[in-house]
């Protein structure tokens, strides 16, 4: 029997492996509205890109996630969220506008997704508080990474995808390392459908 406080590696390398639903998310974000710069083009942005990222999110979990609540949730909240940050950073793409843009599309997304981890692990607020620094993070390093975030992607980088998604992971490991025994962990039971 494994100990579940021990850091799950195998798990972490599987979930940080959903890093590659971020570039294509940015691309069908891309195809479906083109640059992010009104409110219209950031929610169906949003909604694109959101709906790839939790179907990524759901493949690489679906032992902690079911896609009929993640992929519709992640999505909706997502496009509100980019639609919000988007409007109060004027579109801007300096690597401060983005990464308050990120901060603010982190805000509905944690909230969201810590609603539907909530029966799964413990202390699932603590990635509602953790999303907007994270997607803020993500942002910073692909502005940093030298992607050009001029053309106003509606989602950040492979940079920043490997940096959102290998934190996230430490952060859903450590949080199933305190979920009691009888809760779904992140690699180690059946799969399960989360419906709410």
């Amino acid at each position: 029997m494994q100990d579940r406080h021990r850091f799950d590696v195998r798990a972490w390398l599987l979930w940080t492996a959903g890093f590659l639903a971020f570039p294509i998310a940015g691309i069908a974000a891309q195809a479906a509205t083109g640059r992010i710069n009104d409110a219209g083009s950031a929610l169906v942005g949003g909604l694109a890109a959101g709906a790839v990222i939790g179907t990524g999110q759901w493949l690489v979990g679906r032992r902690l996630v079911g896609p009929w609540t993640w992929i519709p949730v992640t999505a909706v909240a997502m496009g509100i969220g980019l639609m919000v940050g988007a409007w109060v950073v004027g579109y801007g793409t300096s690597l401060g506008e983005l990464a308050l843009m990120g901060a603010i599309t982190g805000i509905p997304l944690g909230a969201a997704q810590a609603y539907l981890l909530r029966a799964r692990v413990s202390n699932a607020w603590m990635c509602a508080a953790a999303m907007p620094l994270l997607w803020a993070l993500g942002w910073a390093v692909t502005t940093a990474g030298g992607i050009d975030v001029d053309r106003q992607w509606a989602v950040f980088g492979a940079y920043g995808a490997i940096t959102f998604m290998a934190l996230s992971g430490v952060l859903l490991d450590r949080l199933r390392a305190a979920t009691g025994p009888t809760a779904s962990t992140l690699d180690s039971t059946p799969p399960v459908v989360v419906t709410h």
